[in-house]
């Protein structure tokens, strides 16, 4: 387990537009804990202009420390709607390479079992999301650092309720590991 409370710690990843938030909201109220909402959505929503290096550390900071606060709330499970290893892929994508503090913390912050959500939702817009051409691309990313992680990860596949179920099995399939 992640931490001294004995709170399984579950990341909900993905590239974008994948549900990745409705998931988390679900699985929270599923599993009767608390989710922690993705710091980077509001940032970027007062951003008044494109990302720069700063901006990539200061949502890394700020995904941290919205898991340290709400980590005391869960009940067991810390859903986490995305991760702060996003900010390694996005500056990877943006500048050519991240932050060395986001680099040398990624180990130090492990979860218990990543959800990473395929990308057979269909593309939504939003003016937050970048990259619909490159959904592709960015799963392949998302393996490729997992697997450097060594993280235990699940690919949850499925539409509406069929995909809630596969998650909620996933998570239920890893607590059960522990009995």
């Amino acid at each position: 387990m992640s931490n001294q409370n004995n709170i399984f710690k579950i990341a909900i990843v993905g590239p974008e537009s994948t549900g990745k938030s409705t998931m988390s909201k679900h699985l929270a109220e599923y599993f009767k804990t608390v989710w922690v909402p993705e710091f980077a959505r509001g940032y970027c929503e007062n951003l008044t202009g494109d990302y720069t290096w700063q901006d990539e550390i200061n949502m890394f900071y700020g995904q941290l420390e919205l898991e340290e606060q709400m980590l005391p709330q869960a009940n067991k499970l810390l859903i986490c709607d995305t991760t702060f290893l996003t900010v390694k892929i996005w500056s990877d994508q943006l500048f050519g390479k991240s932050p060395q503090e986001v680099l040398d913390e990624l180990p130090k912050h492990p979860y218990d079992l990543y959800l990473l959500l395929n990308i057979d939702l269909p593309w939504e817009d939003d003016p937050l999301r970048d990259f619909p051409n490159m959904r592709e691309h960015f799963m392949d990313v998302w393996h490729q650092e997992l697997q450097a992680l060594n993280a235990r990860y699940t690919v949850i596949s499925g539409t509406g309720a069929g995909r809630y179920a596969n998650a909620v099995t996933a998570i239920t399939d890893f607590i059960n590991s522990f009995h």
